[in-house]
């Protein structure tokens, strides 16, 4: 189609247009005939045919079109960054709560002190576990008592017994003599087998065990429950003086003297006990970065209180489960734990901070930015400019970063000019003029 023809027709749509309107004020039932979709179709073309002209007009008179910065390609290093913010706290921590319901004596630390494990924190009331312990330790001595007195009578008893068996099989063997003698009846002789009998049946009443015989079981059943109940109250006695189970630093004190041990509003511990000599970095990896991260792997750690400083950590542990993001989101997170490696440093324990792993590095490769990809059901391409015309070079993307990425490709060079936000209606052979500067400008663009 020459120009002519392509003004003409332009011309003739116009006009079509127009006289429409003009019936439709005329004629209403002619314009309500018109679909929706009709009138779309038509606007359309329209568009697209006065966008057409505009870029030839503009190709006619050589004026330059939509201005398309270039840069050289080279080579450089990229790494993909996961940056996510957690809270900072000690490696080890303690919650010191107390299960007596005892008045608070005495606190003998305040928030900062630094406690060694088994120091005493506060002293509670030990009035009311000391009479239990006292009920325990007589009802523990009673047992012990009875055992005894049920062990001596057991002894005494027994040697009785023994002495009763051998009295009665001596006159049974004797009275044995005599029966087959014909000296004495068969009931004599049948009294003194029911004798050895019964003397039998009182020995085998008694326990012995290695020889010795020892009283019944539920005597000393008694004394291990009685004894078991003692230690259990005189631990109790021991816990009126609230210690430390760890080593650490006390960061936070939950209560005041005259209060009941086992009574803390909003079930927070009496104390809280962090090691602040190493911290760690909680935080929440998302599930499709999760993949990436690895034990091991070393983490850039800063926080507004370093002042543009940085720590350095190490990714110690990662959930074997992960758990809902929360917000309605369908996305899971798993926790992962840091430890920072340096103790001298000014990161301290409750504060936010920021973790940088890198996931994944490239070094010495061609980089370009992000934005001069064009992404096509064909595959990706990047948009160089050769010869004063547009060369469409397909690659293939390896490590992203923020907003650059790494490609490879047959065709990649440092001589290659690419455009860096290229149209996307650009293709193959558009030609364009590039000035000094870097700065291309379409000649001649053609809708794809």
């Amino acid at each position: 189609m020459t120009d002519q023809e392509f003004n003409k027709e332009l011309a003739d749509l116009m006009t079509d247009e127009a006289q429409g309107g003009k019936k439709g004020k005329k004629k209403k039932g002619a314009r309500k005939k018109m679909s929706r979709k009709h009138k779309m179709i038509i606007g359309v073309a329209v568009l697209s045919v006065a966008l057409v002209v505009v870029l030839k007009a503009s190709h006619g008179s050589n004026q330059a079109g939509i201005p398309l910065t270039t840069a050289q390609l080279s080579k450089g290093d990229i790494e993909e960054v996961l940056s996510i913010s957690g809270p900072v706290d000690g490696t080890d921590s303690a919650d010191v709560v107390s299960r007596l319901h005892a008045e608070i004596l005495e606190i003998t630390v305040k928030e900062g002190d630094i406690v060694e494990a088994g120091q005493v924190l506060a002293r509670l009331d030990p009035t009311d576990v000391q009479k239990e312990v006292d009920i325990a330790r007589n009802t523990y001595e009673l047992a012990a008592a009875n055992l005894n007195e049920a062990q001596t009578k057991a002894e005494l008893g027994y040697a009785k017994a023994q002495q009763d068996l051998s009295s009665a099989q001596l006159d049974y063997d004797r009275k044995s003599v005599l029966f087959e003698a014909g000296d004495i009846s068969r009931a004599e002789m049948e009294a003194a087998e029911n004798i050895l009998s019964d003397a039998k049946r009182q020995m085998e009443s008694y326990t012995v065990e290695d020889g010795q015989v020892i009283a019944d079981r539920s005597y000393e059943l008694q004394v291990r429950n009685a004894e078991f109940e003692l230690e259990q109250k005189s631990e109790r006695l021991k816990e009126t003086e609230v210690t430390s189970p760890i080593s650490g630093t006390v960061v936070r004190v939950n209560s005041r003297v005259g209060r009941f041990a086992d009574t803390i509003d909003d079930y927070k511990p009496l104390f809280e006990i962090y090691n602040l000599e190493k911290l760690e970095m909680k935080i929440n990896v998302s599930e499709y970065s999760i993949g990436k991260v690895k034990l091991g792997q070393t983490v850039e750690i800063s926080a507004d209180i370093l002042e543009g400083e940085t720590v350095e950590g190490v990714i110690t542990a990662i959930s074997p489960t992960g758990e809902e993001k929360g917000g309605g989101s369908t996305e899971r997170v798993i926790p992962t734990t840091i430890q920072i490696n340096s103790s001298d440093t000014k990161l301290i324990a409750g504060i936010t901070a920021r973790a940088k792993i890198v996931l994944n590095e490239a070094k010495d490769v061609w980089v370009v930015p992000i934005s001069s990809l064009l992404v096509r059901e064909q595959g990706t391409y990047l948009a160089t400019v050769e010869n004063g015309v547009v060369n469409m070079i397909a690659v293939e993307t390896g490590v992203e970063g923020d907003v650059s990425i790494e490609i490879k490709g047959e065709g990649l060079s440092e001589n290659v000019q690419y455009i860096i936000s290229p149209d996307p209606s650009l293709v193959d052979g558009i030609p364009v003029n590039v000035s000094p500067s870097g700065v291309a400008s379409s000649s001649n663009a053609v809708l794809p």
